[in-house]
């Protein structure tokens, strides 16, 4: 049985010490400030990233150097066969096809895989790939599950201010101020890597009302056969909102007691360069 090494980049909202426990490896996604180079998880932690945010400076993400990347694959090459490689949605960054062009100088042995997921649902397919490695799957085989199920996922977010979306020019600065103004919370949805608006509602309460009623038509619709099967997952996810996190997570409990729940989790911090602190997030996706 080849040894097949999973390596993710911090996207997944995993955590280096996270990434150690499970045994994968992890790729820190840069940022820039202020023109200085930090990197999520190591030079850049989840409270100095909202310290820095919250002081108005601008923050801009970056793609991971590639001949970094190449050369981090051909050292665990040494101790392992073979590479999946799972990196940010393509939908959301050029550094999955980059990562893929290079990858044919290695003769199979690293396969990157366009799973068009980030945060909690590109959670779930690296702890696919570590449980499918660990049963004797090729990295070619985990590849294809991946992207063949990689849009067996939705995530769906309340954003509490319109700052940052108007800052990333995704709303214009007058429907930003009407929006603040009428404290309209946005729900947006993440489907296939790209991020879009799906609702906009008065209240927290009727944010999470909303992201309910959203997961419940994709449970019973077409991702039903996947919850017959015991395949789907929810889990919940925040910028810097713990306990209302905790307690959405309970909430999403009782509202879809026959589909496991899996984590409480930060968003990684790509997501909260554009959405701010305070936000909260569910998702379902399917597993292995």
């Amino acid at each position: 049985m080849k040894k097949v090494a999973v390596i993710t980049d911090t996207n997944s909202g995993l955590t280096p010490e996270e990434a150690e426990k499970i045994g994968c490896f992890l790729i820190p996604t840069p940022f820039i400030i202020d023109g200085e180079e930090y990197f999520e998880g190591v030079s850049l932690k989840q409270d100095k990233f909202y310290e820095i945010q919250a002081s108005g400076t601008r923050i801009t993400t970056s793609q991971p150097n590639i001949n970094e990347i190449v050369a981090f694959w051909k050292k665990v090459l040494r101790d392992y066969d073979e590479i999946v490689y799972i990196p940010l949605s393509s939908g959301l960054s050029q550094s999955c096809e980059t990562a893929q062009s290079f990858a044919e100088e290695f003769d199979g042995k690293v396969q990157v895989v366009d799973n068009k997921r980030i945060s909690i649902t590109m959670r779930g397919s690296v702890m696919d790939a570590l449980n499918m490695a660990k049963n004797g799957k090729s990295a070619k085989e985990i590849r294809e599950f991946l992207e063949e199920t990689a849009l067996d996922s939705s995530i769906y977010i309340m954003v509490d201010t319109l700052k940052y979306l108007k800052q990333g020019g995704r709303i214009t600065p007058a429907a930003a101020a009407i929006g603040t103004v009428l404290n309209i919370k946005p729900v947006l949805q993440i489907q296939g890597g790209k991020l879009d608006s799906y609702a906009k509602v008065m209240n927290v309460k009727a944010a999470k009302a909303k992201m309910i009623d959203a997961l419940r038509k994709d449970l019973e619709g077409r991702f039903a056969s996947f919850v017959a099967e015991g395949n789907m997952r929810i889990s919940v996810a925040h910028t810097r909102n713990d306990a209302a996190a905790l307690e959405f997570a309970e909430e999403l409990k009782k509202a879809f007691p026959k589909v496991k729940f899996e984590y409480c989790d930060s968003l990684s911090l790509v997501v909260a360069t554009h959405i701010g602190p305070k936000a909260l997030a569910c998702g379902c996706y399917r597993t292995w």
